[in-house]
């Protein structure tokens, strides 16, 4: 049997490099003839990853982690019917069994059957079913007919791994929390943060017709970048009104349409936590019966919060304001089966280049670590991991 060598979660903000099982066809005694192992050819190091590291939440030390996950089925159940080996496949974070209710719906980021605890399942996320996380070299997806995505060129998909890579999570979150948001040709639309997922709204945004796009931030690598494939910006550093702002950019001082991509470690001036900040920044600057995308994750529980009541996810918001302005707010974790195939396509015939969006690095699985703590110092950079030297 191979070797497994995974990304595990350790404490005090690190992580580490560590073999783990190698992965089964298996849910602990029960026989899981629906799955198959992958081996991933690129598996990404994501923002939620670092809100877990941070002991921002509850997950338990020896947590493998990865939940974006792209790369080639090795091993078939006997039950996997249109789903071979050798396949190159784009996993979804979202572990769903595509029988329940509420798979049925489309709604496979609150699947019913794959969590004891709660609605919705993950690969190596608290919280979210116990499922093995991917940043690793081999990894069980089940119920594998439903959940993959497989690429229709073997040769194509490597040729253009870099932007196929970001399927399984960020493009998708990005998108969906510009489609909740209403963005449509001729919208213009802030989104805050300019981390990742941010980067990736603003490049969904262009793709659904955005006329202007302005990205808010701290960080000014990062919203460089943002400016770099034709973004405004508004630097939150420099800049402590975001309405002047907006009006000073678009004439105006308000949005069309506004996308959450920061979620509960907000922070305003002096780096002072203040978890409601961007929803209510938002609220104040989306026109009336405009909407809200909030990709952003908010946890039911926050151990390291500095303010009590949100280590309970209670939070400070103005919802009066929103109420007034007849605004809508959509909230949750992004339905990915809903939007990959199409966006899948639109990388396969270049009508969006999100690897360049999101400033995406190839590292050896042996640099995780160090990558890790680069992304929590604020560099301008997407990781992906290529745990087998695969990607050109």
């Amino acid at each position: 049997m191979a070797s497994n060598y995974g990304v595990v979660y350790i404490g005090n903000g690190k992580v580490e490099i560590q073999s783990i099982e190698f992965p089964k066809l298996a849910i602990g005694s029960r026989k899981c003839d629906h799955g198959v192992i992958v081996k991933p050819i690129a598996t990404n190091i994501c923002g939620s990853d670092q809100h877990m590291v941070r002991g921002r939440t509850t997950a338990p030390i020896g947590m493998v982690l990865g939940h974006e996950i792209t790369g080639e089925v090795i091993e078939c159940g006997k039950d996997v019917e249109f789903i071979k080996k050798g396949d190159i496949v784009s996993v979804p974070f979202n572990v769903a069994c595509g029988r329940c209710r509420n798979c049925k719906e489309s709604h496979t980021e609150v699947c019913l059957s794959v969590n004891t605890e709660r609605a919705g399942g993950a690969y190596g996320y608290v919280d979210m079913g116990g499922w093995i996380g991917g940043q690793a070299e081999y990894v069980m997806i089940p119920y594998a007919d439903w959940n993959v995505l497989k690429f229709p060129d073997k040769d194509q998909a490597l040729e253009k791994i870099r932007d196929l890579a970001c399927l399984t999570d960020i493009l998708p979150t990005g998108y969906h929390g510009c489609i909740s948001a209403g963005v449509t040709t001729g919208s213009t639309v802030l989104i805050s943060g300019a981390g990742p997922v941010g980067l990736a709204a603003a490049a969904a945004a262009f793709l659904l017709g955005a006329a202007v796009v302005i990205v808010a931030d701290f960080n000014e690598a990062r919203l460089v970048h943002a400016r770099s494939f034709g973004c405004e910006t508004i630097n939150l550093g420099i800049h402590s009104n975001i309405t002047d702002q907006i009006e000073h950019i678009l004439g105006v001082p308000e949005v069309d349409c506004a996308v959450d991509c920061v979620g509960f470690e907000a922070k305003s001036h002096g780096d002072i936590e203040a978890p409601a900040i961007v929803l209510n920044q938002l609220m104040e600057v989306t026109r009336a019966a405009g909407a809200i995308g909030i990709p952003g994750l908010y946890v039911t529980e926050d151990p390291g919060a500095k303010i009590e009541s949100a280590k309970l996810g209670t939070l400070s918001l103005r919802f009066g304001l929103g109420w007034a302005k007849s605004h809508s707010l959509f909230t949750g974790q992004t339905p990915v089966m809903k939007y990959h195939r199409g966006l899948m396509m639109a990388i396969l015939h270049d009508r969006i280049q999100i690897a360049k969006a999101v400033n995406v690095e190839i590292i050896p699985l042996i640099s995780a670590p160090e990558a890790y703590q680069a992304f929590d110092s604020g560099v301008a950079k997407k990781f992906v991991i290529d745990p087998h030297n695969i990607i050109k």
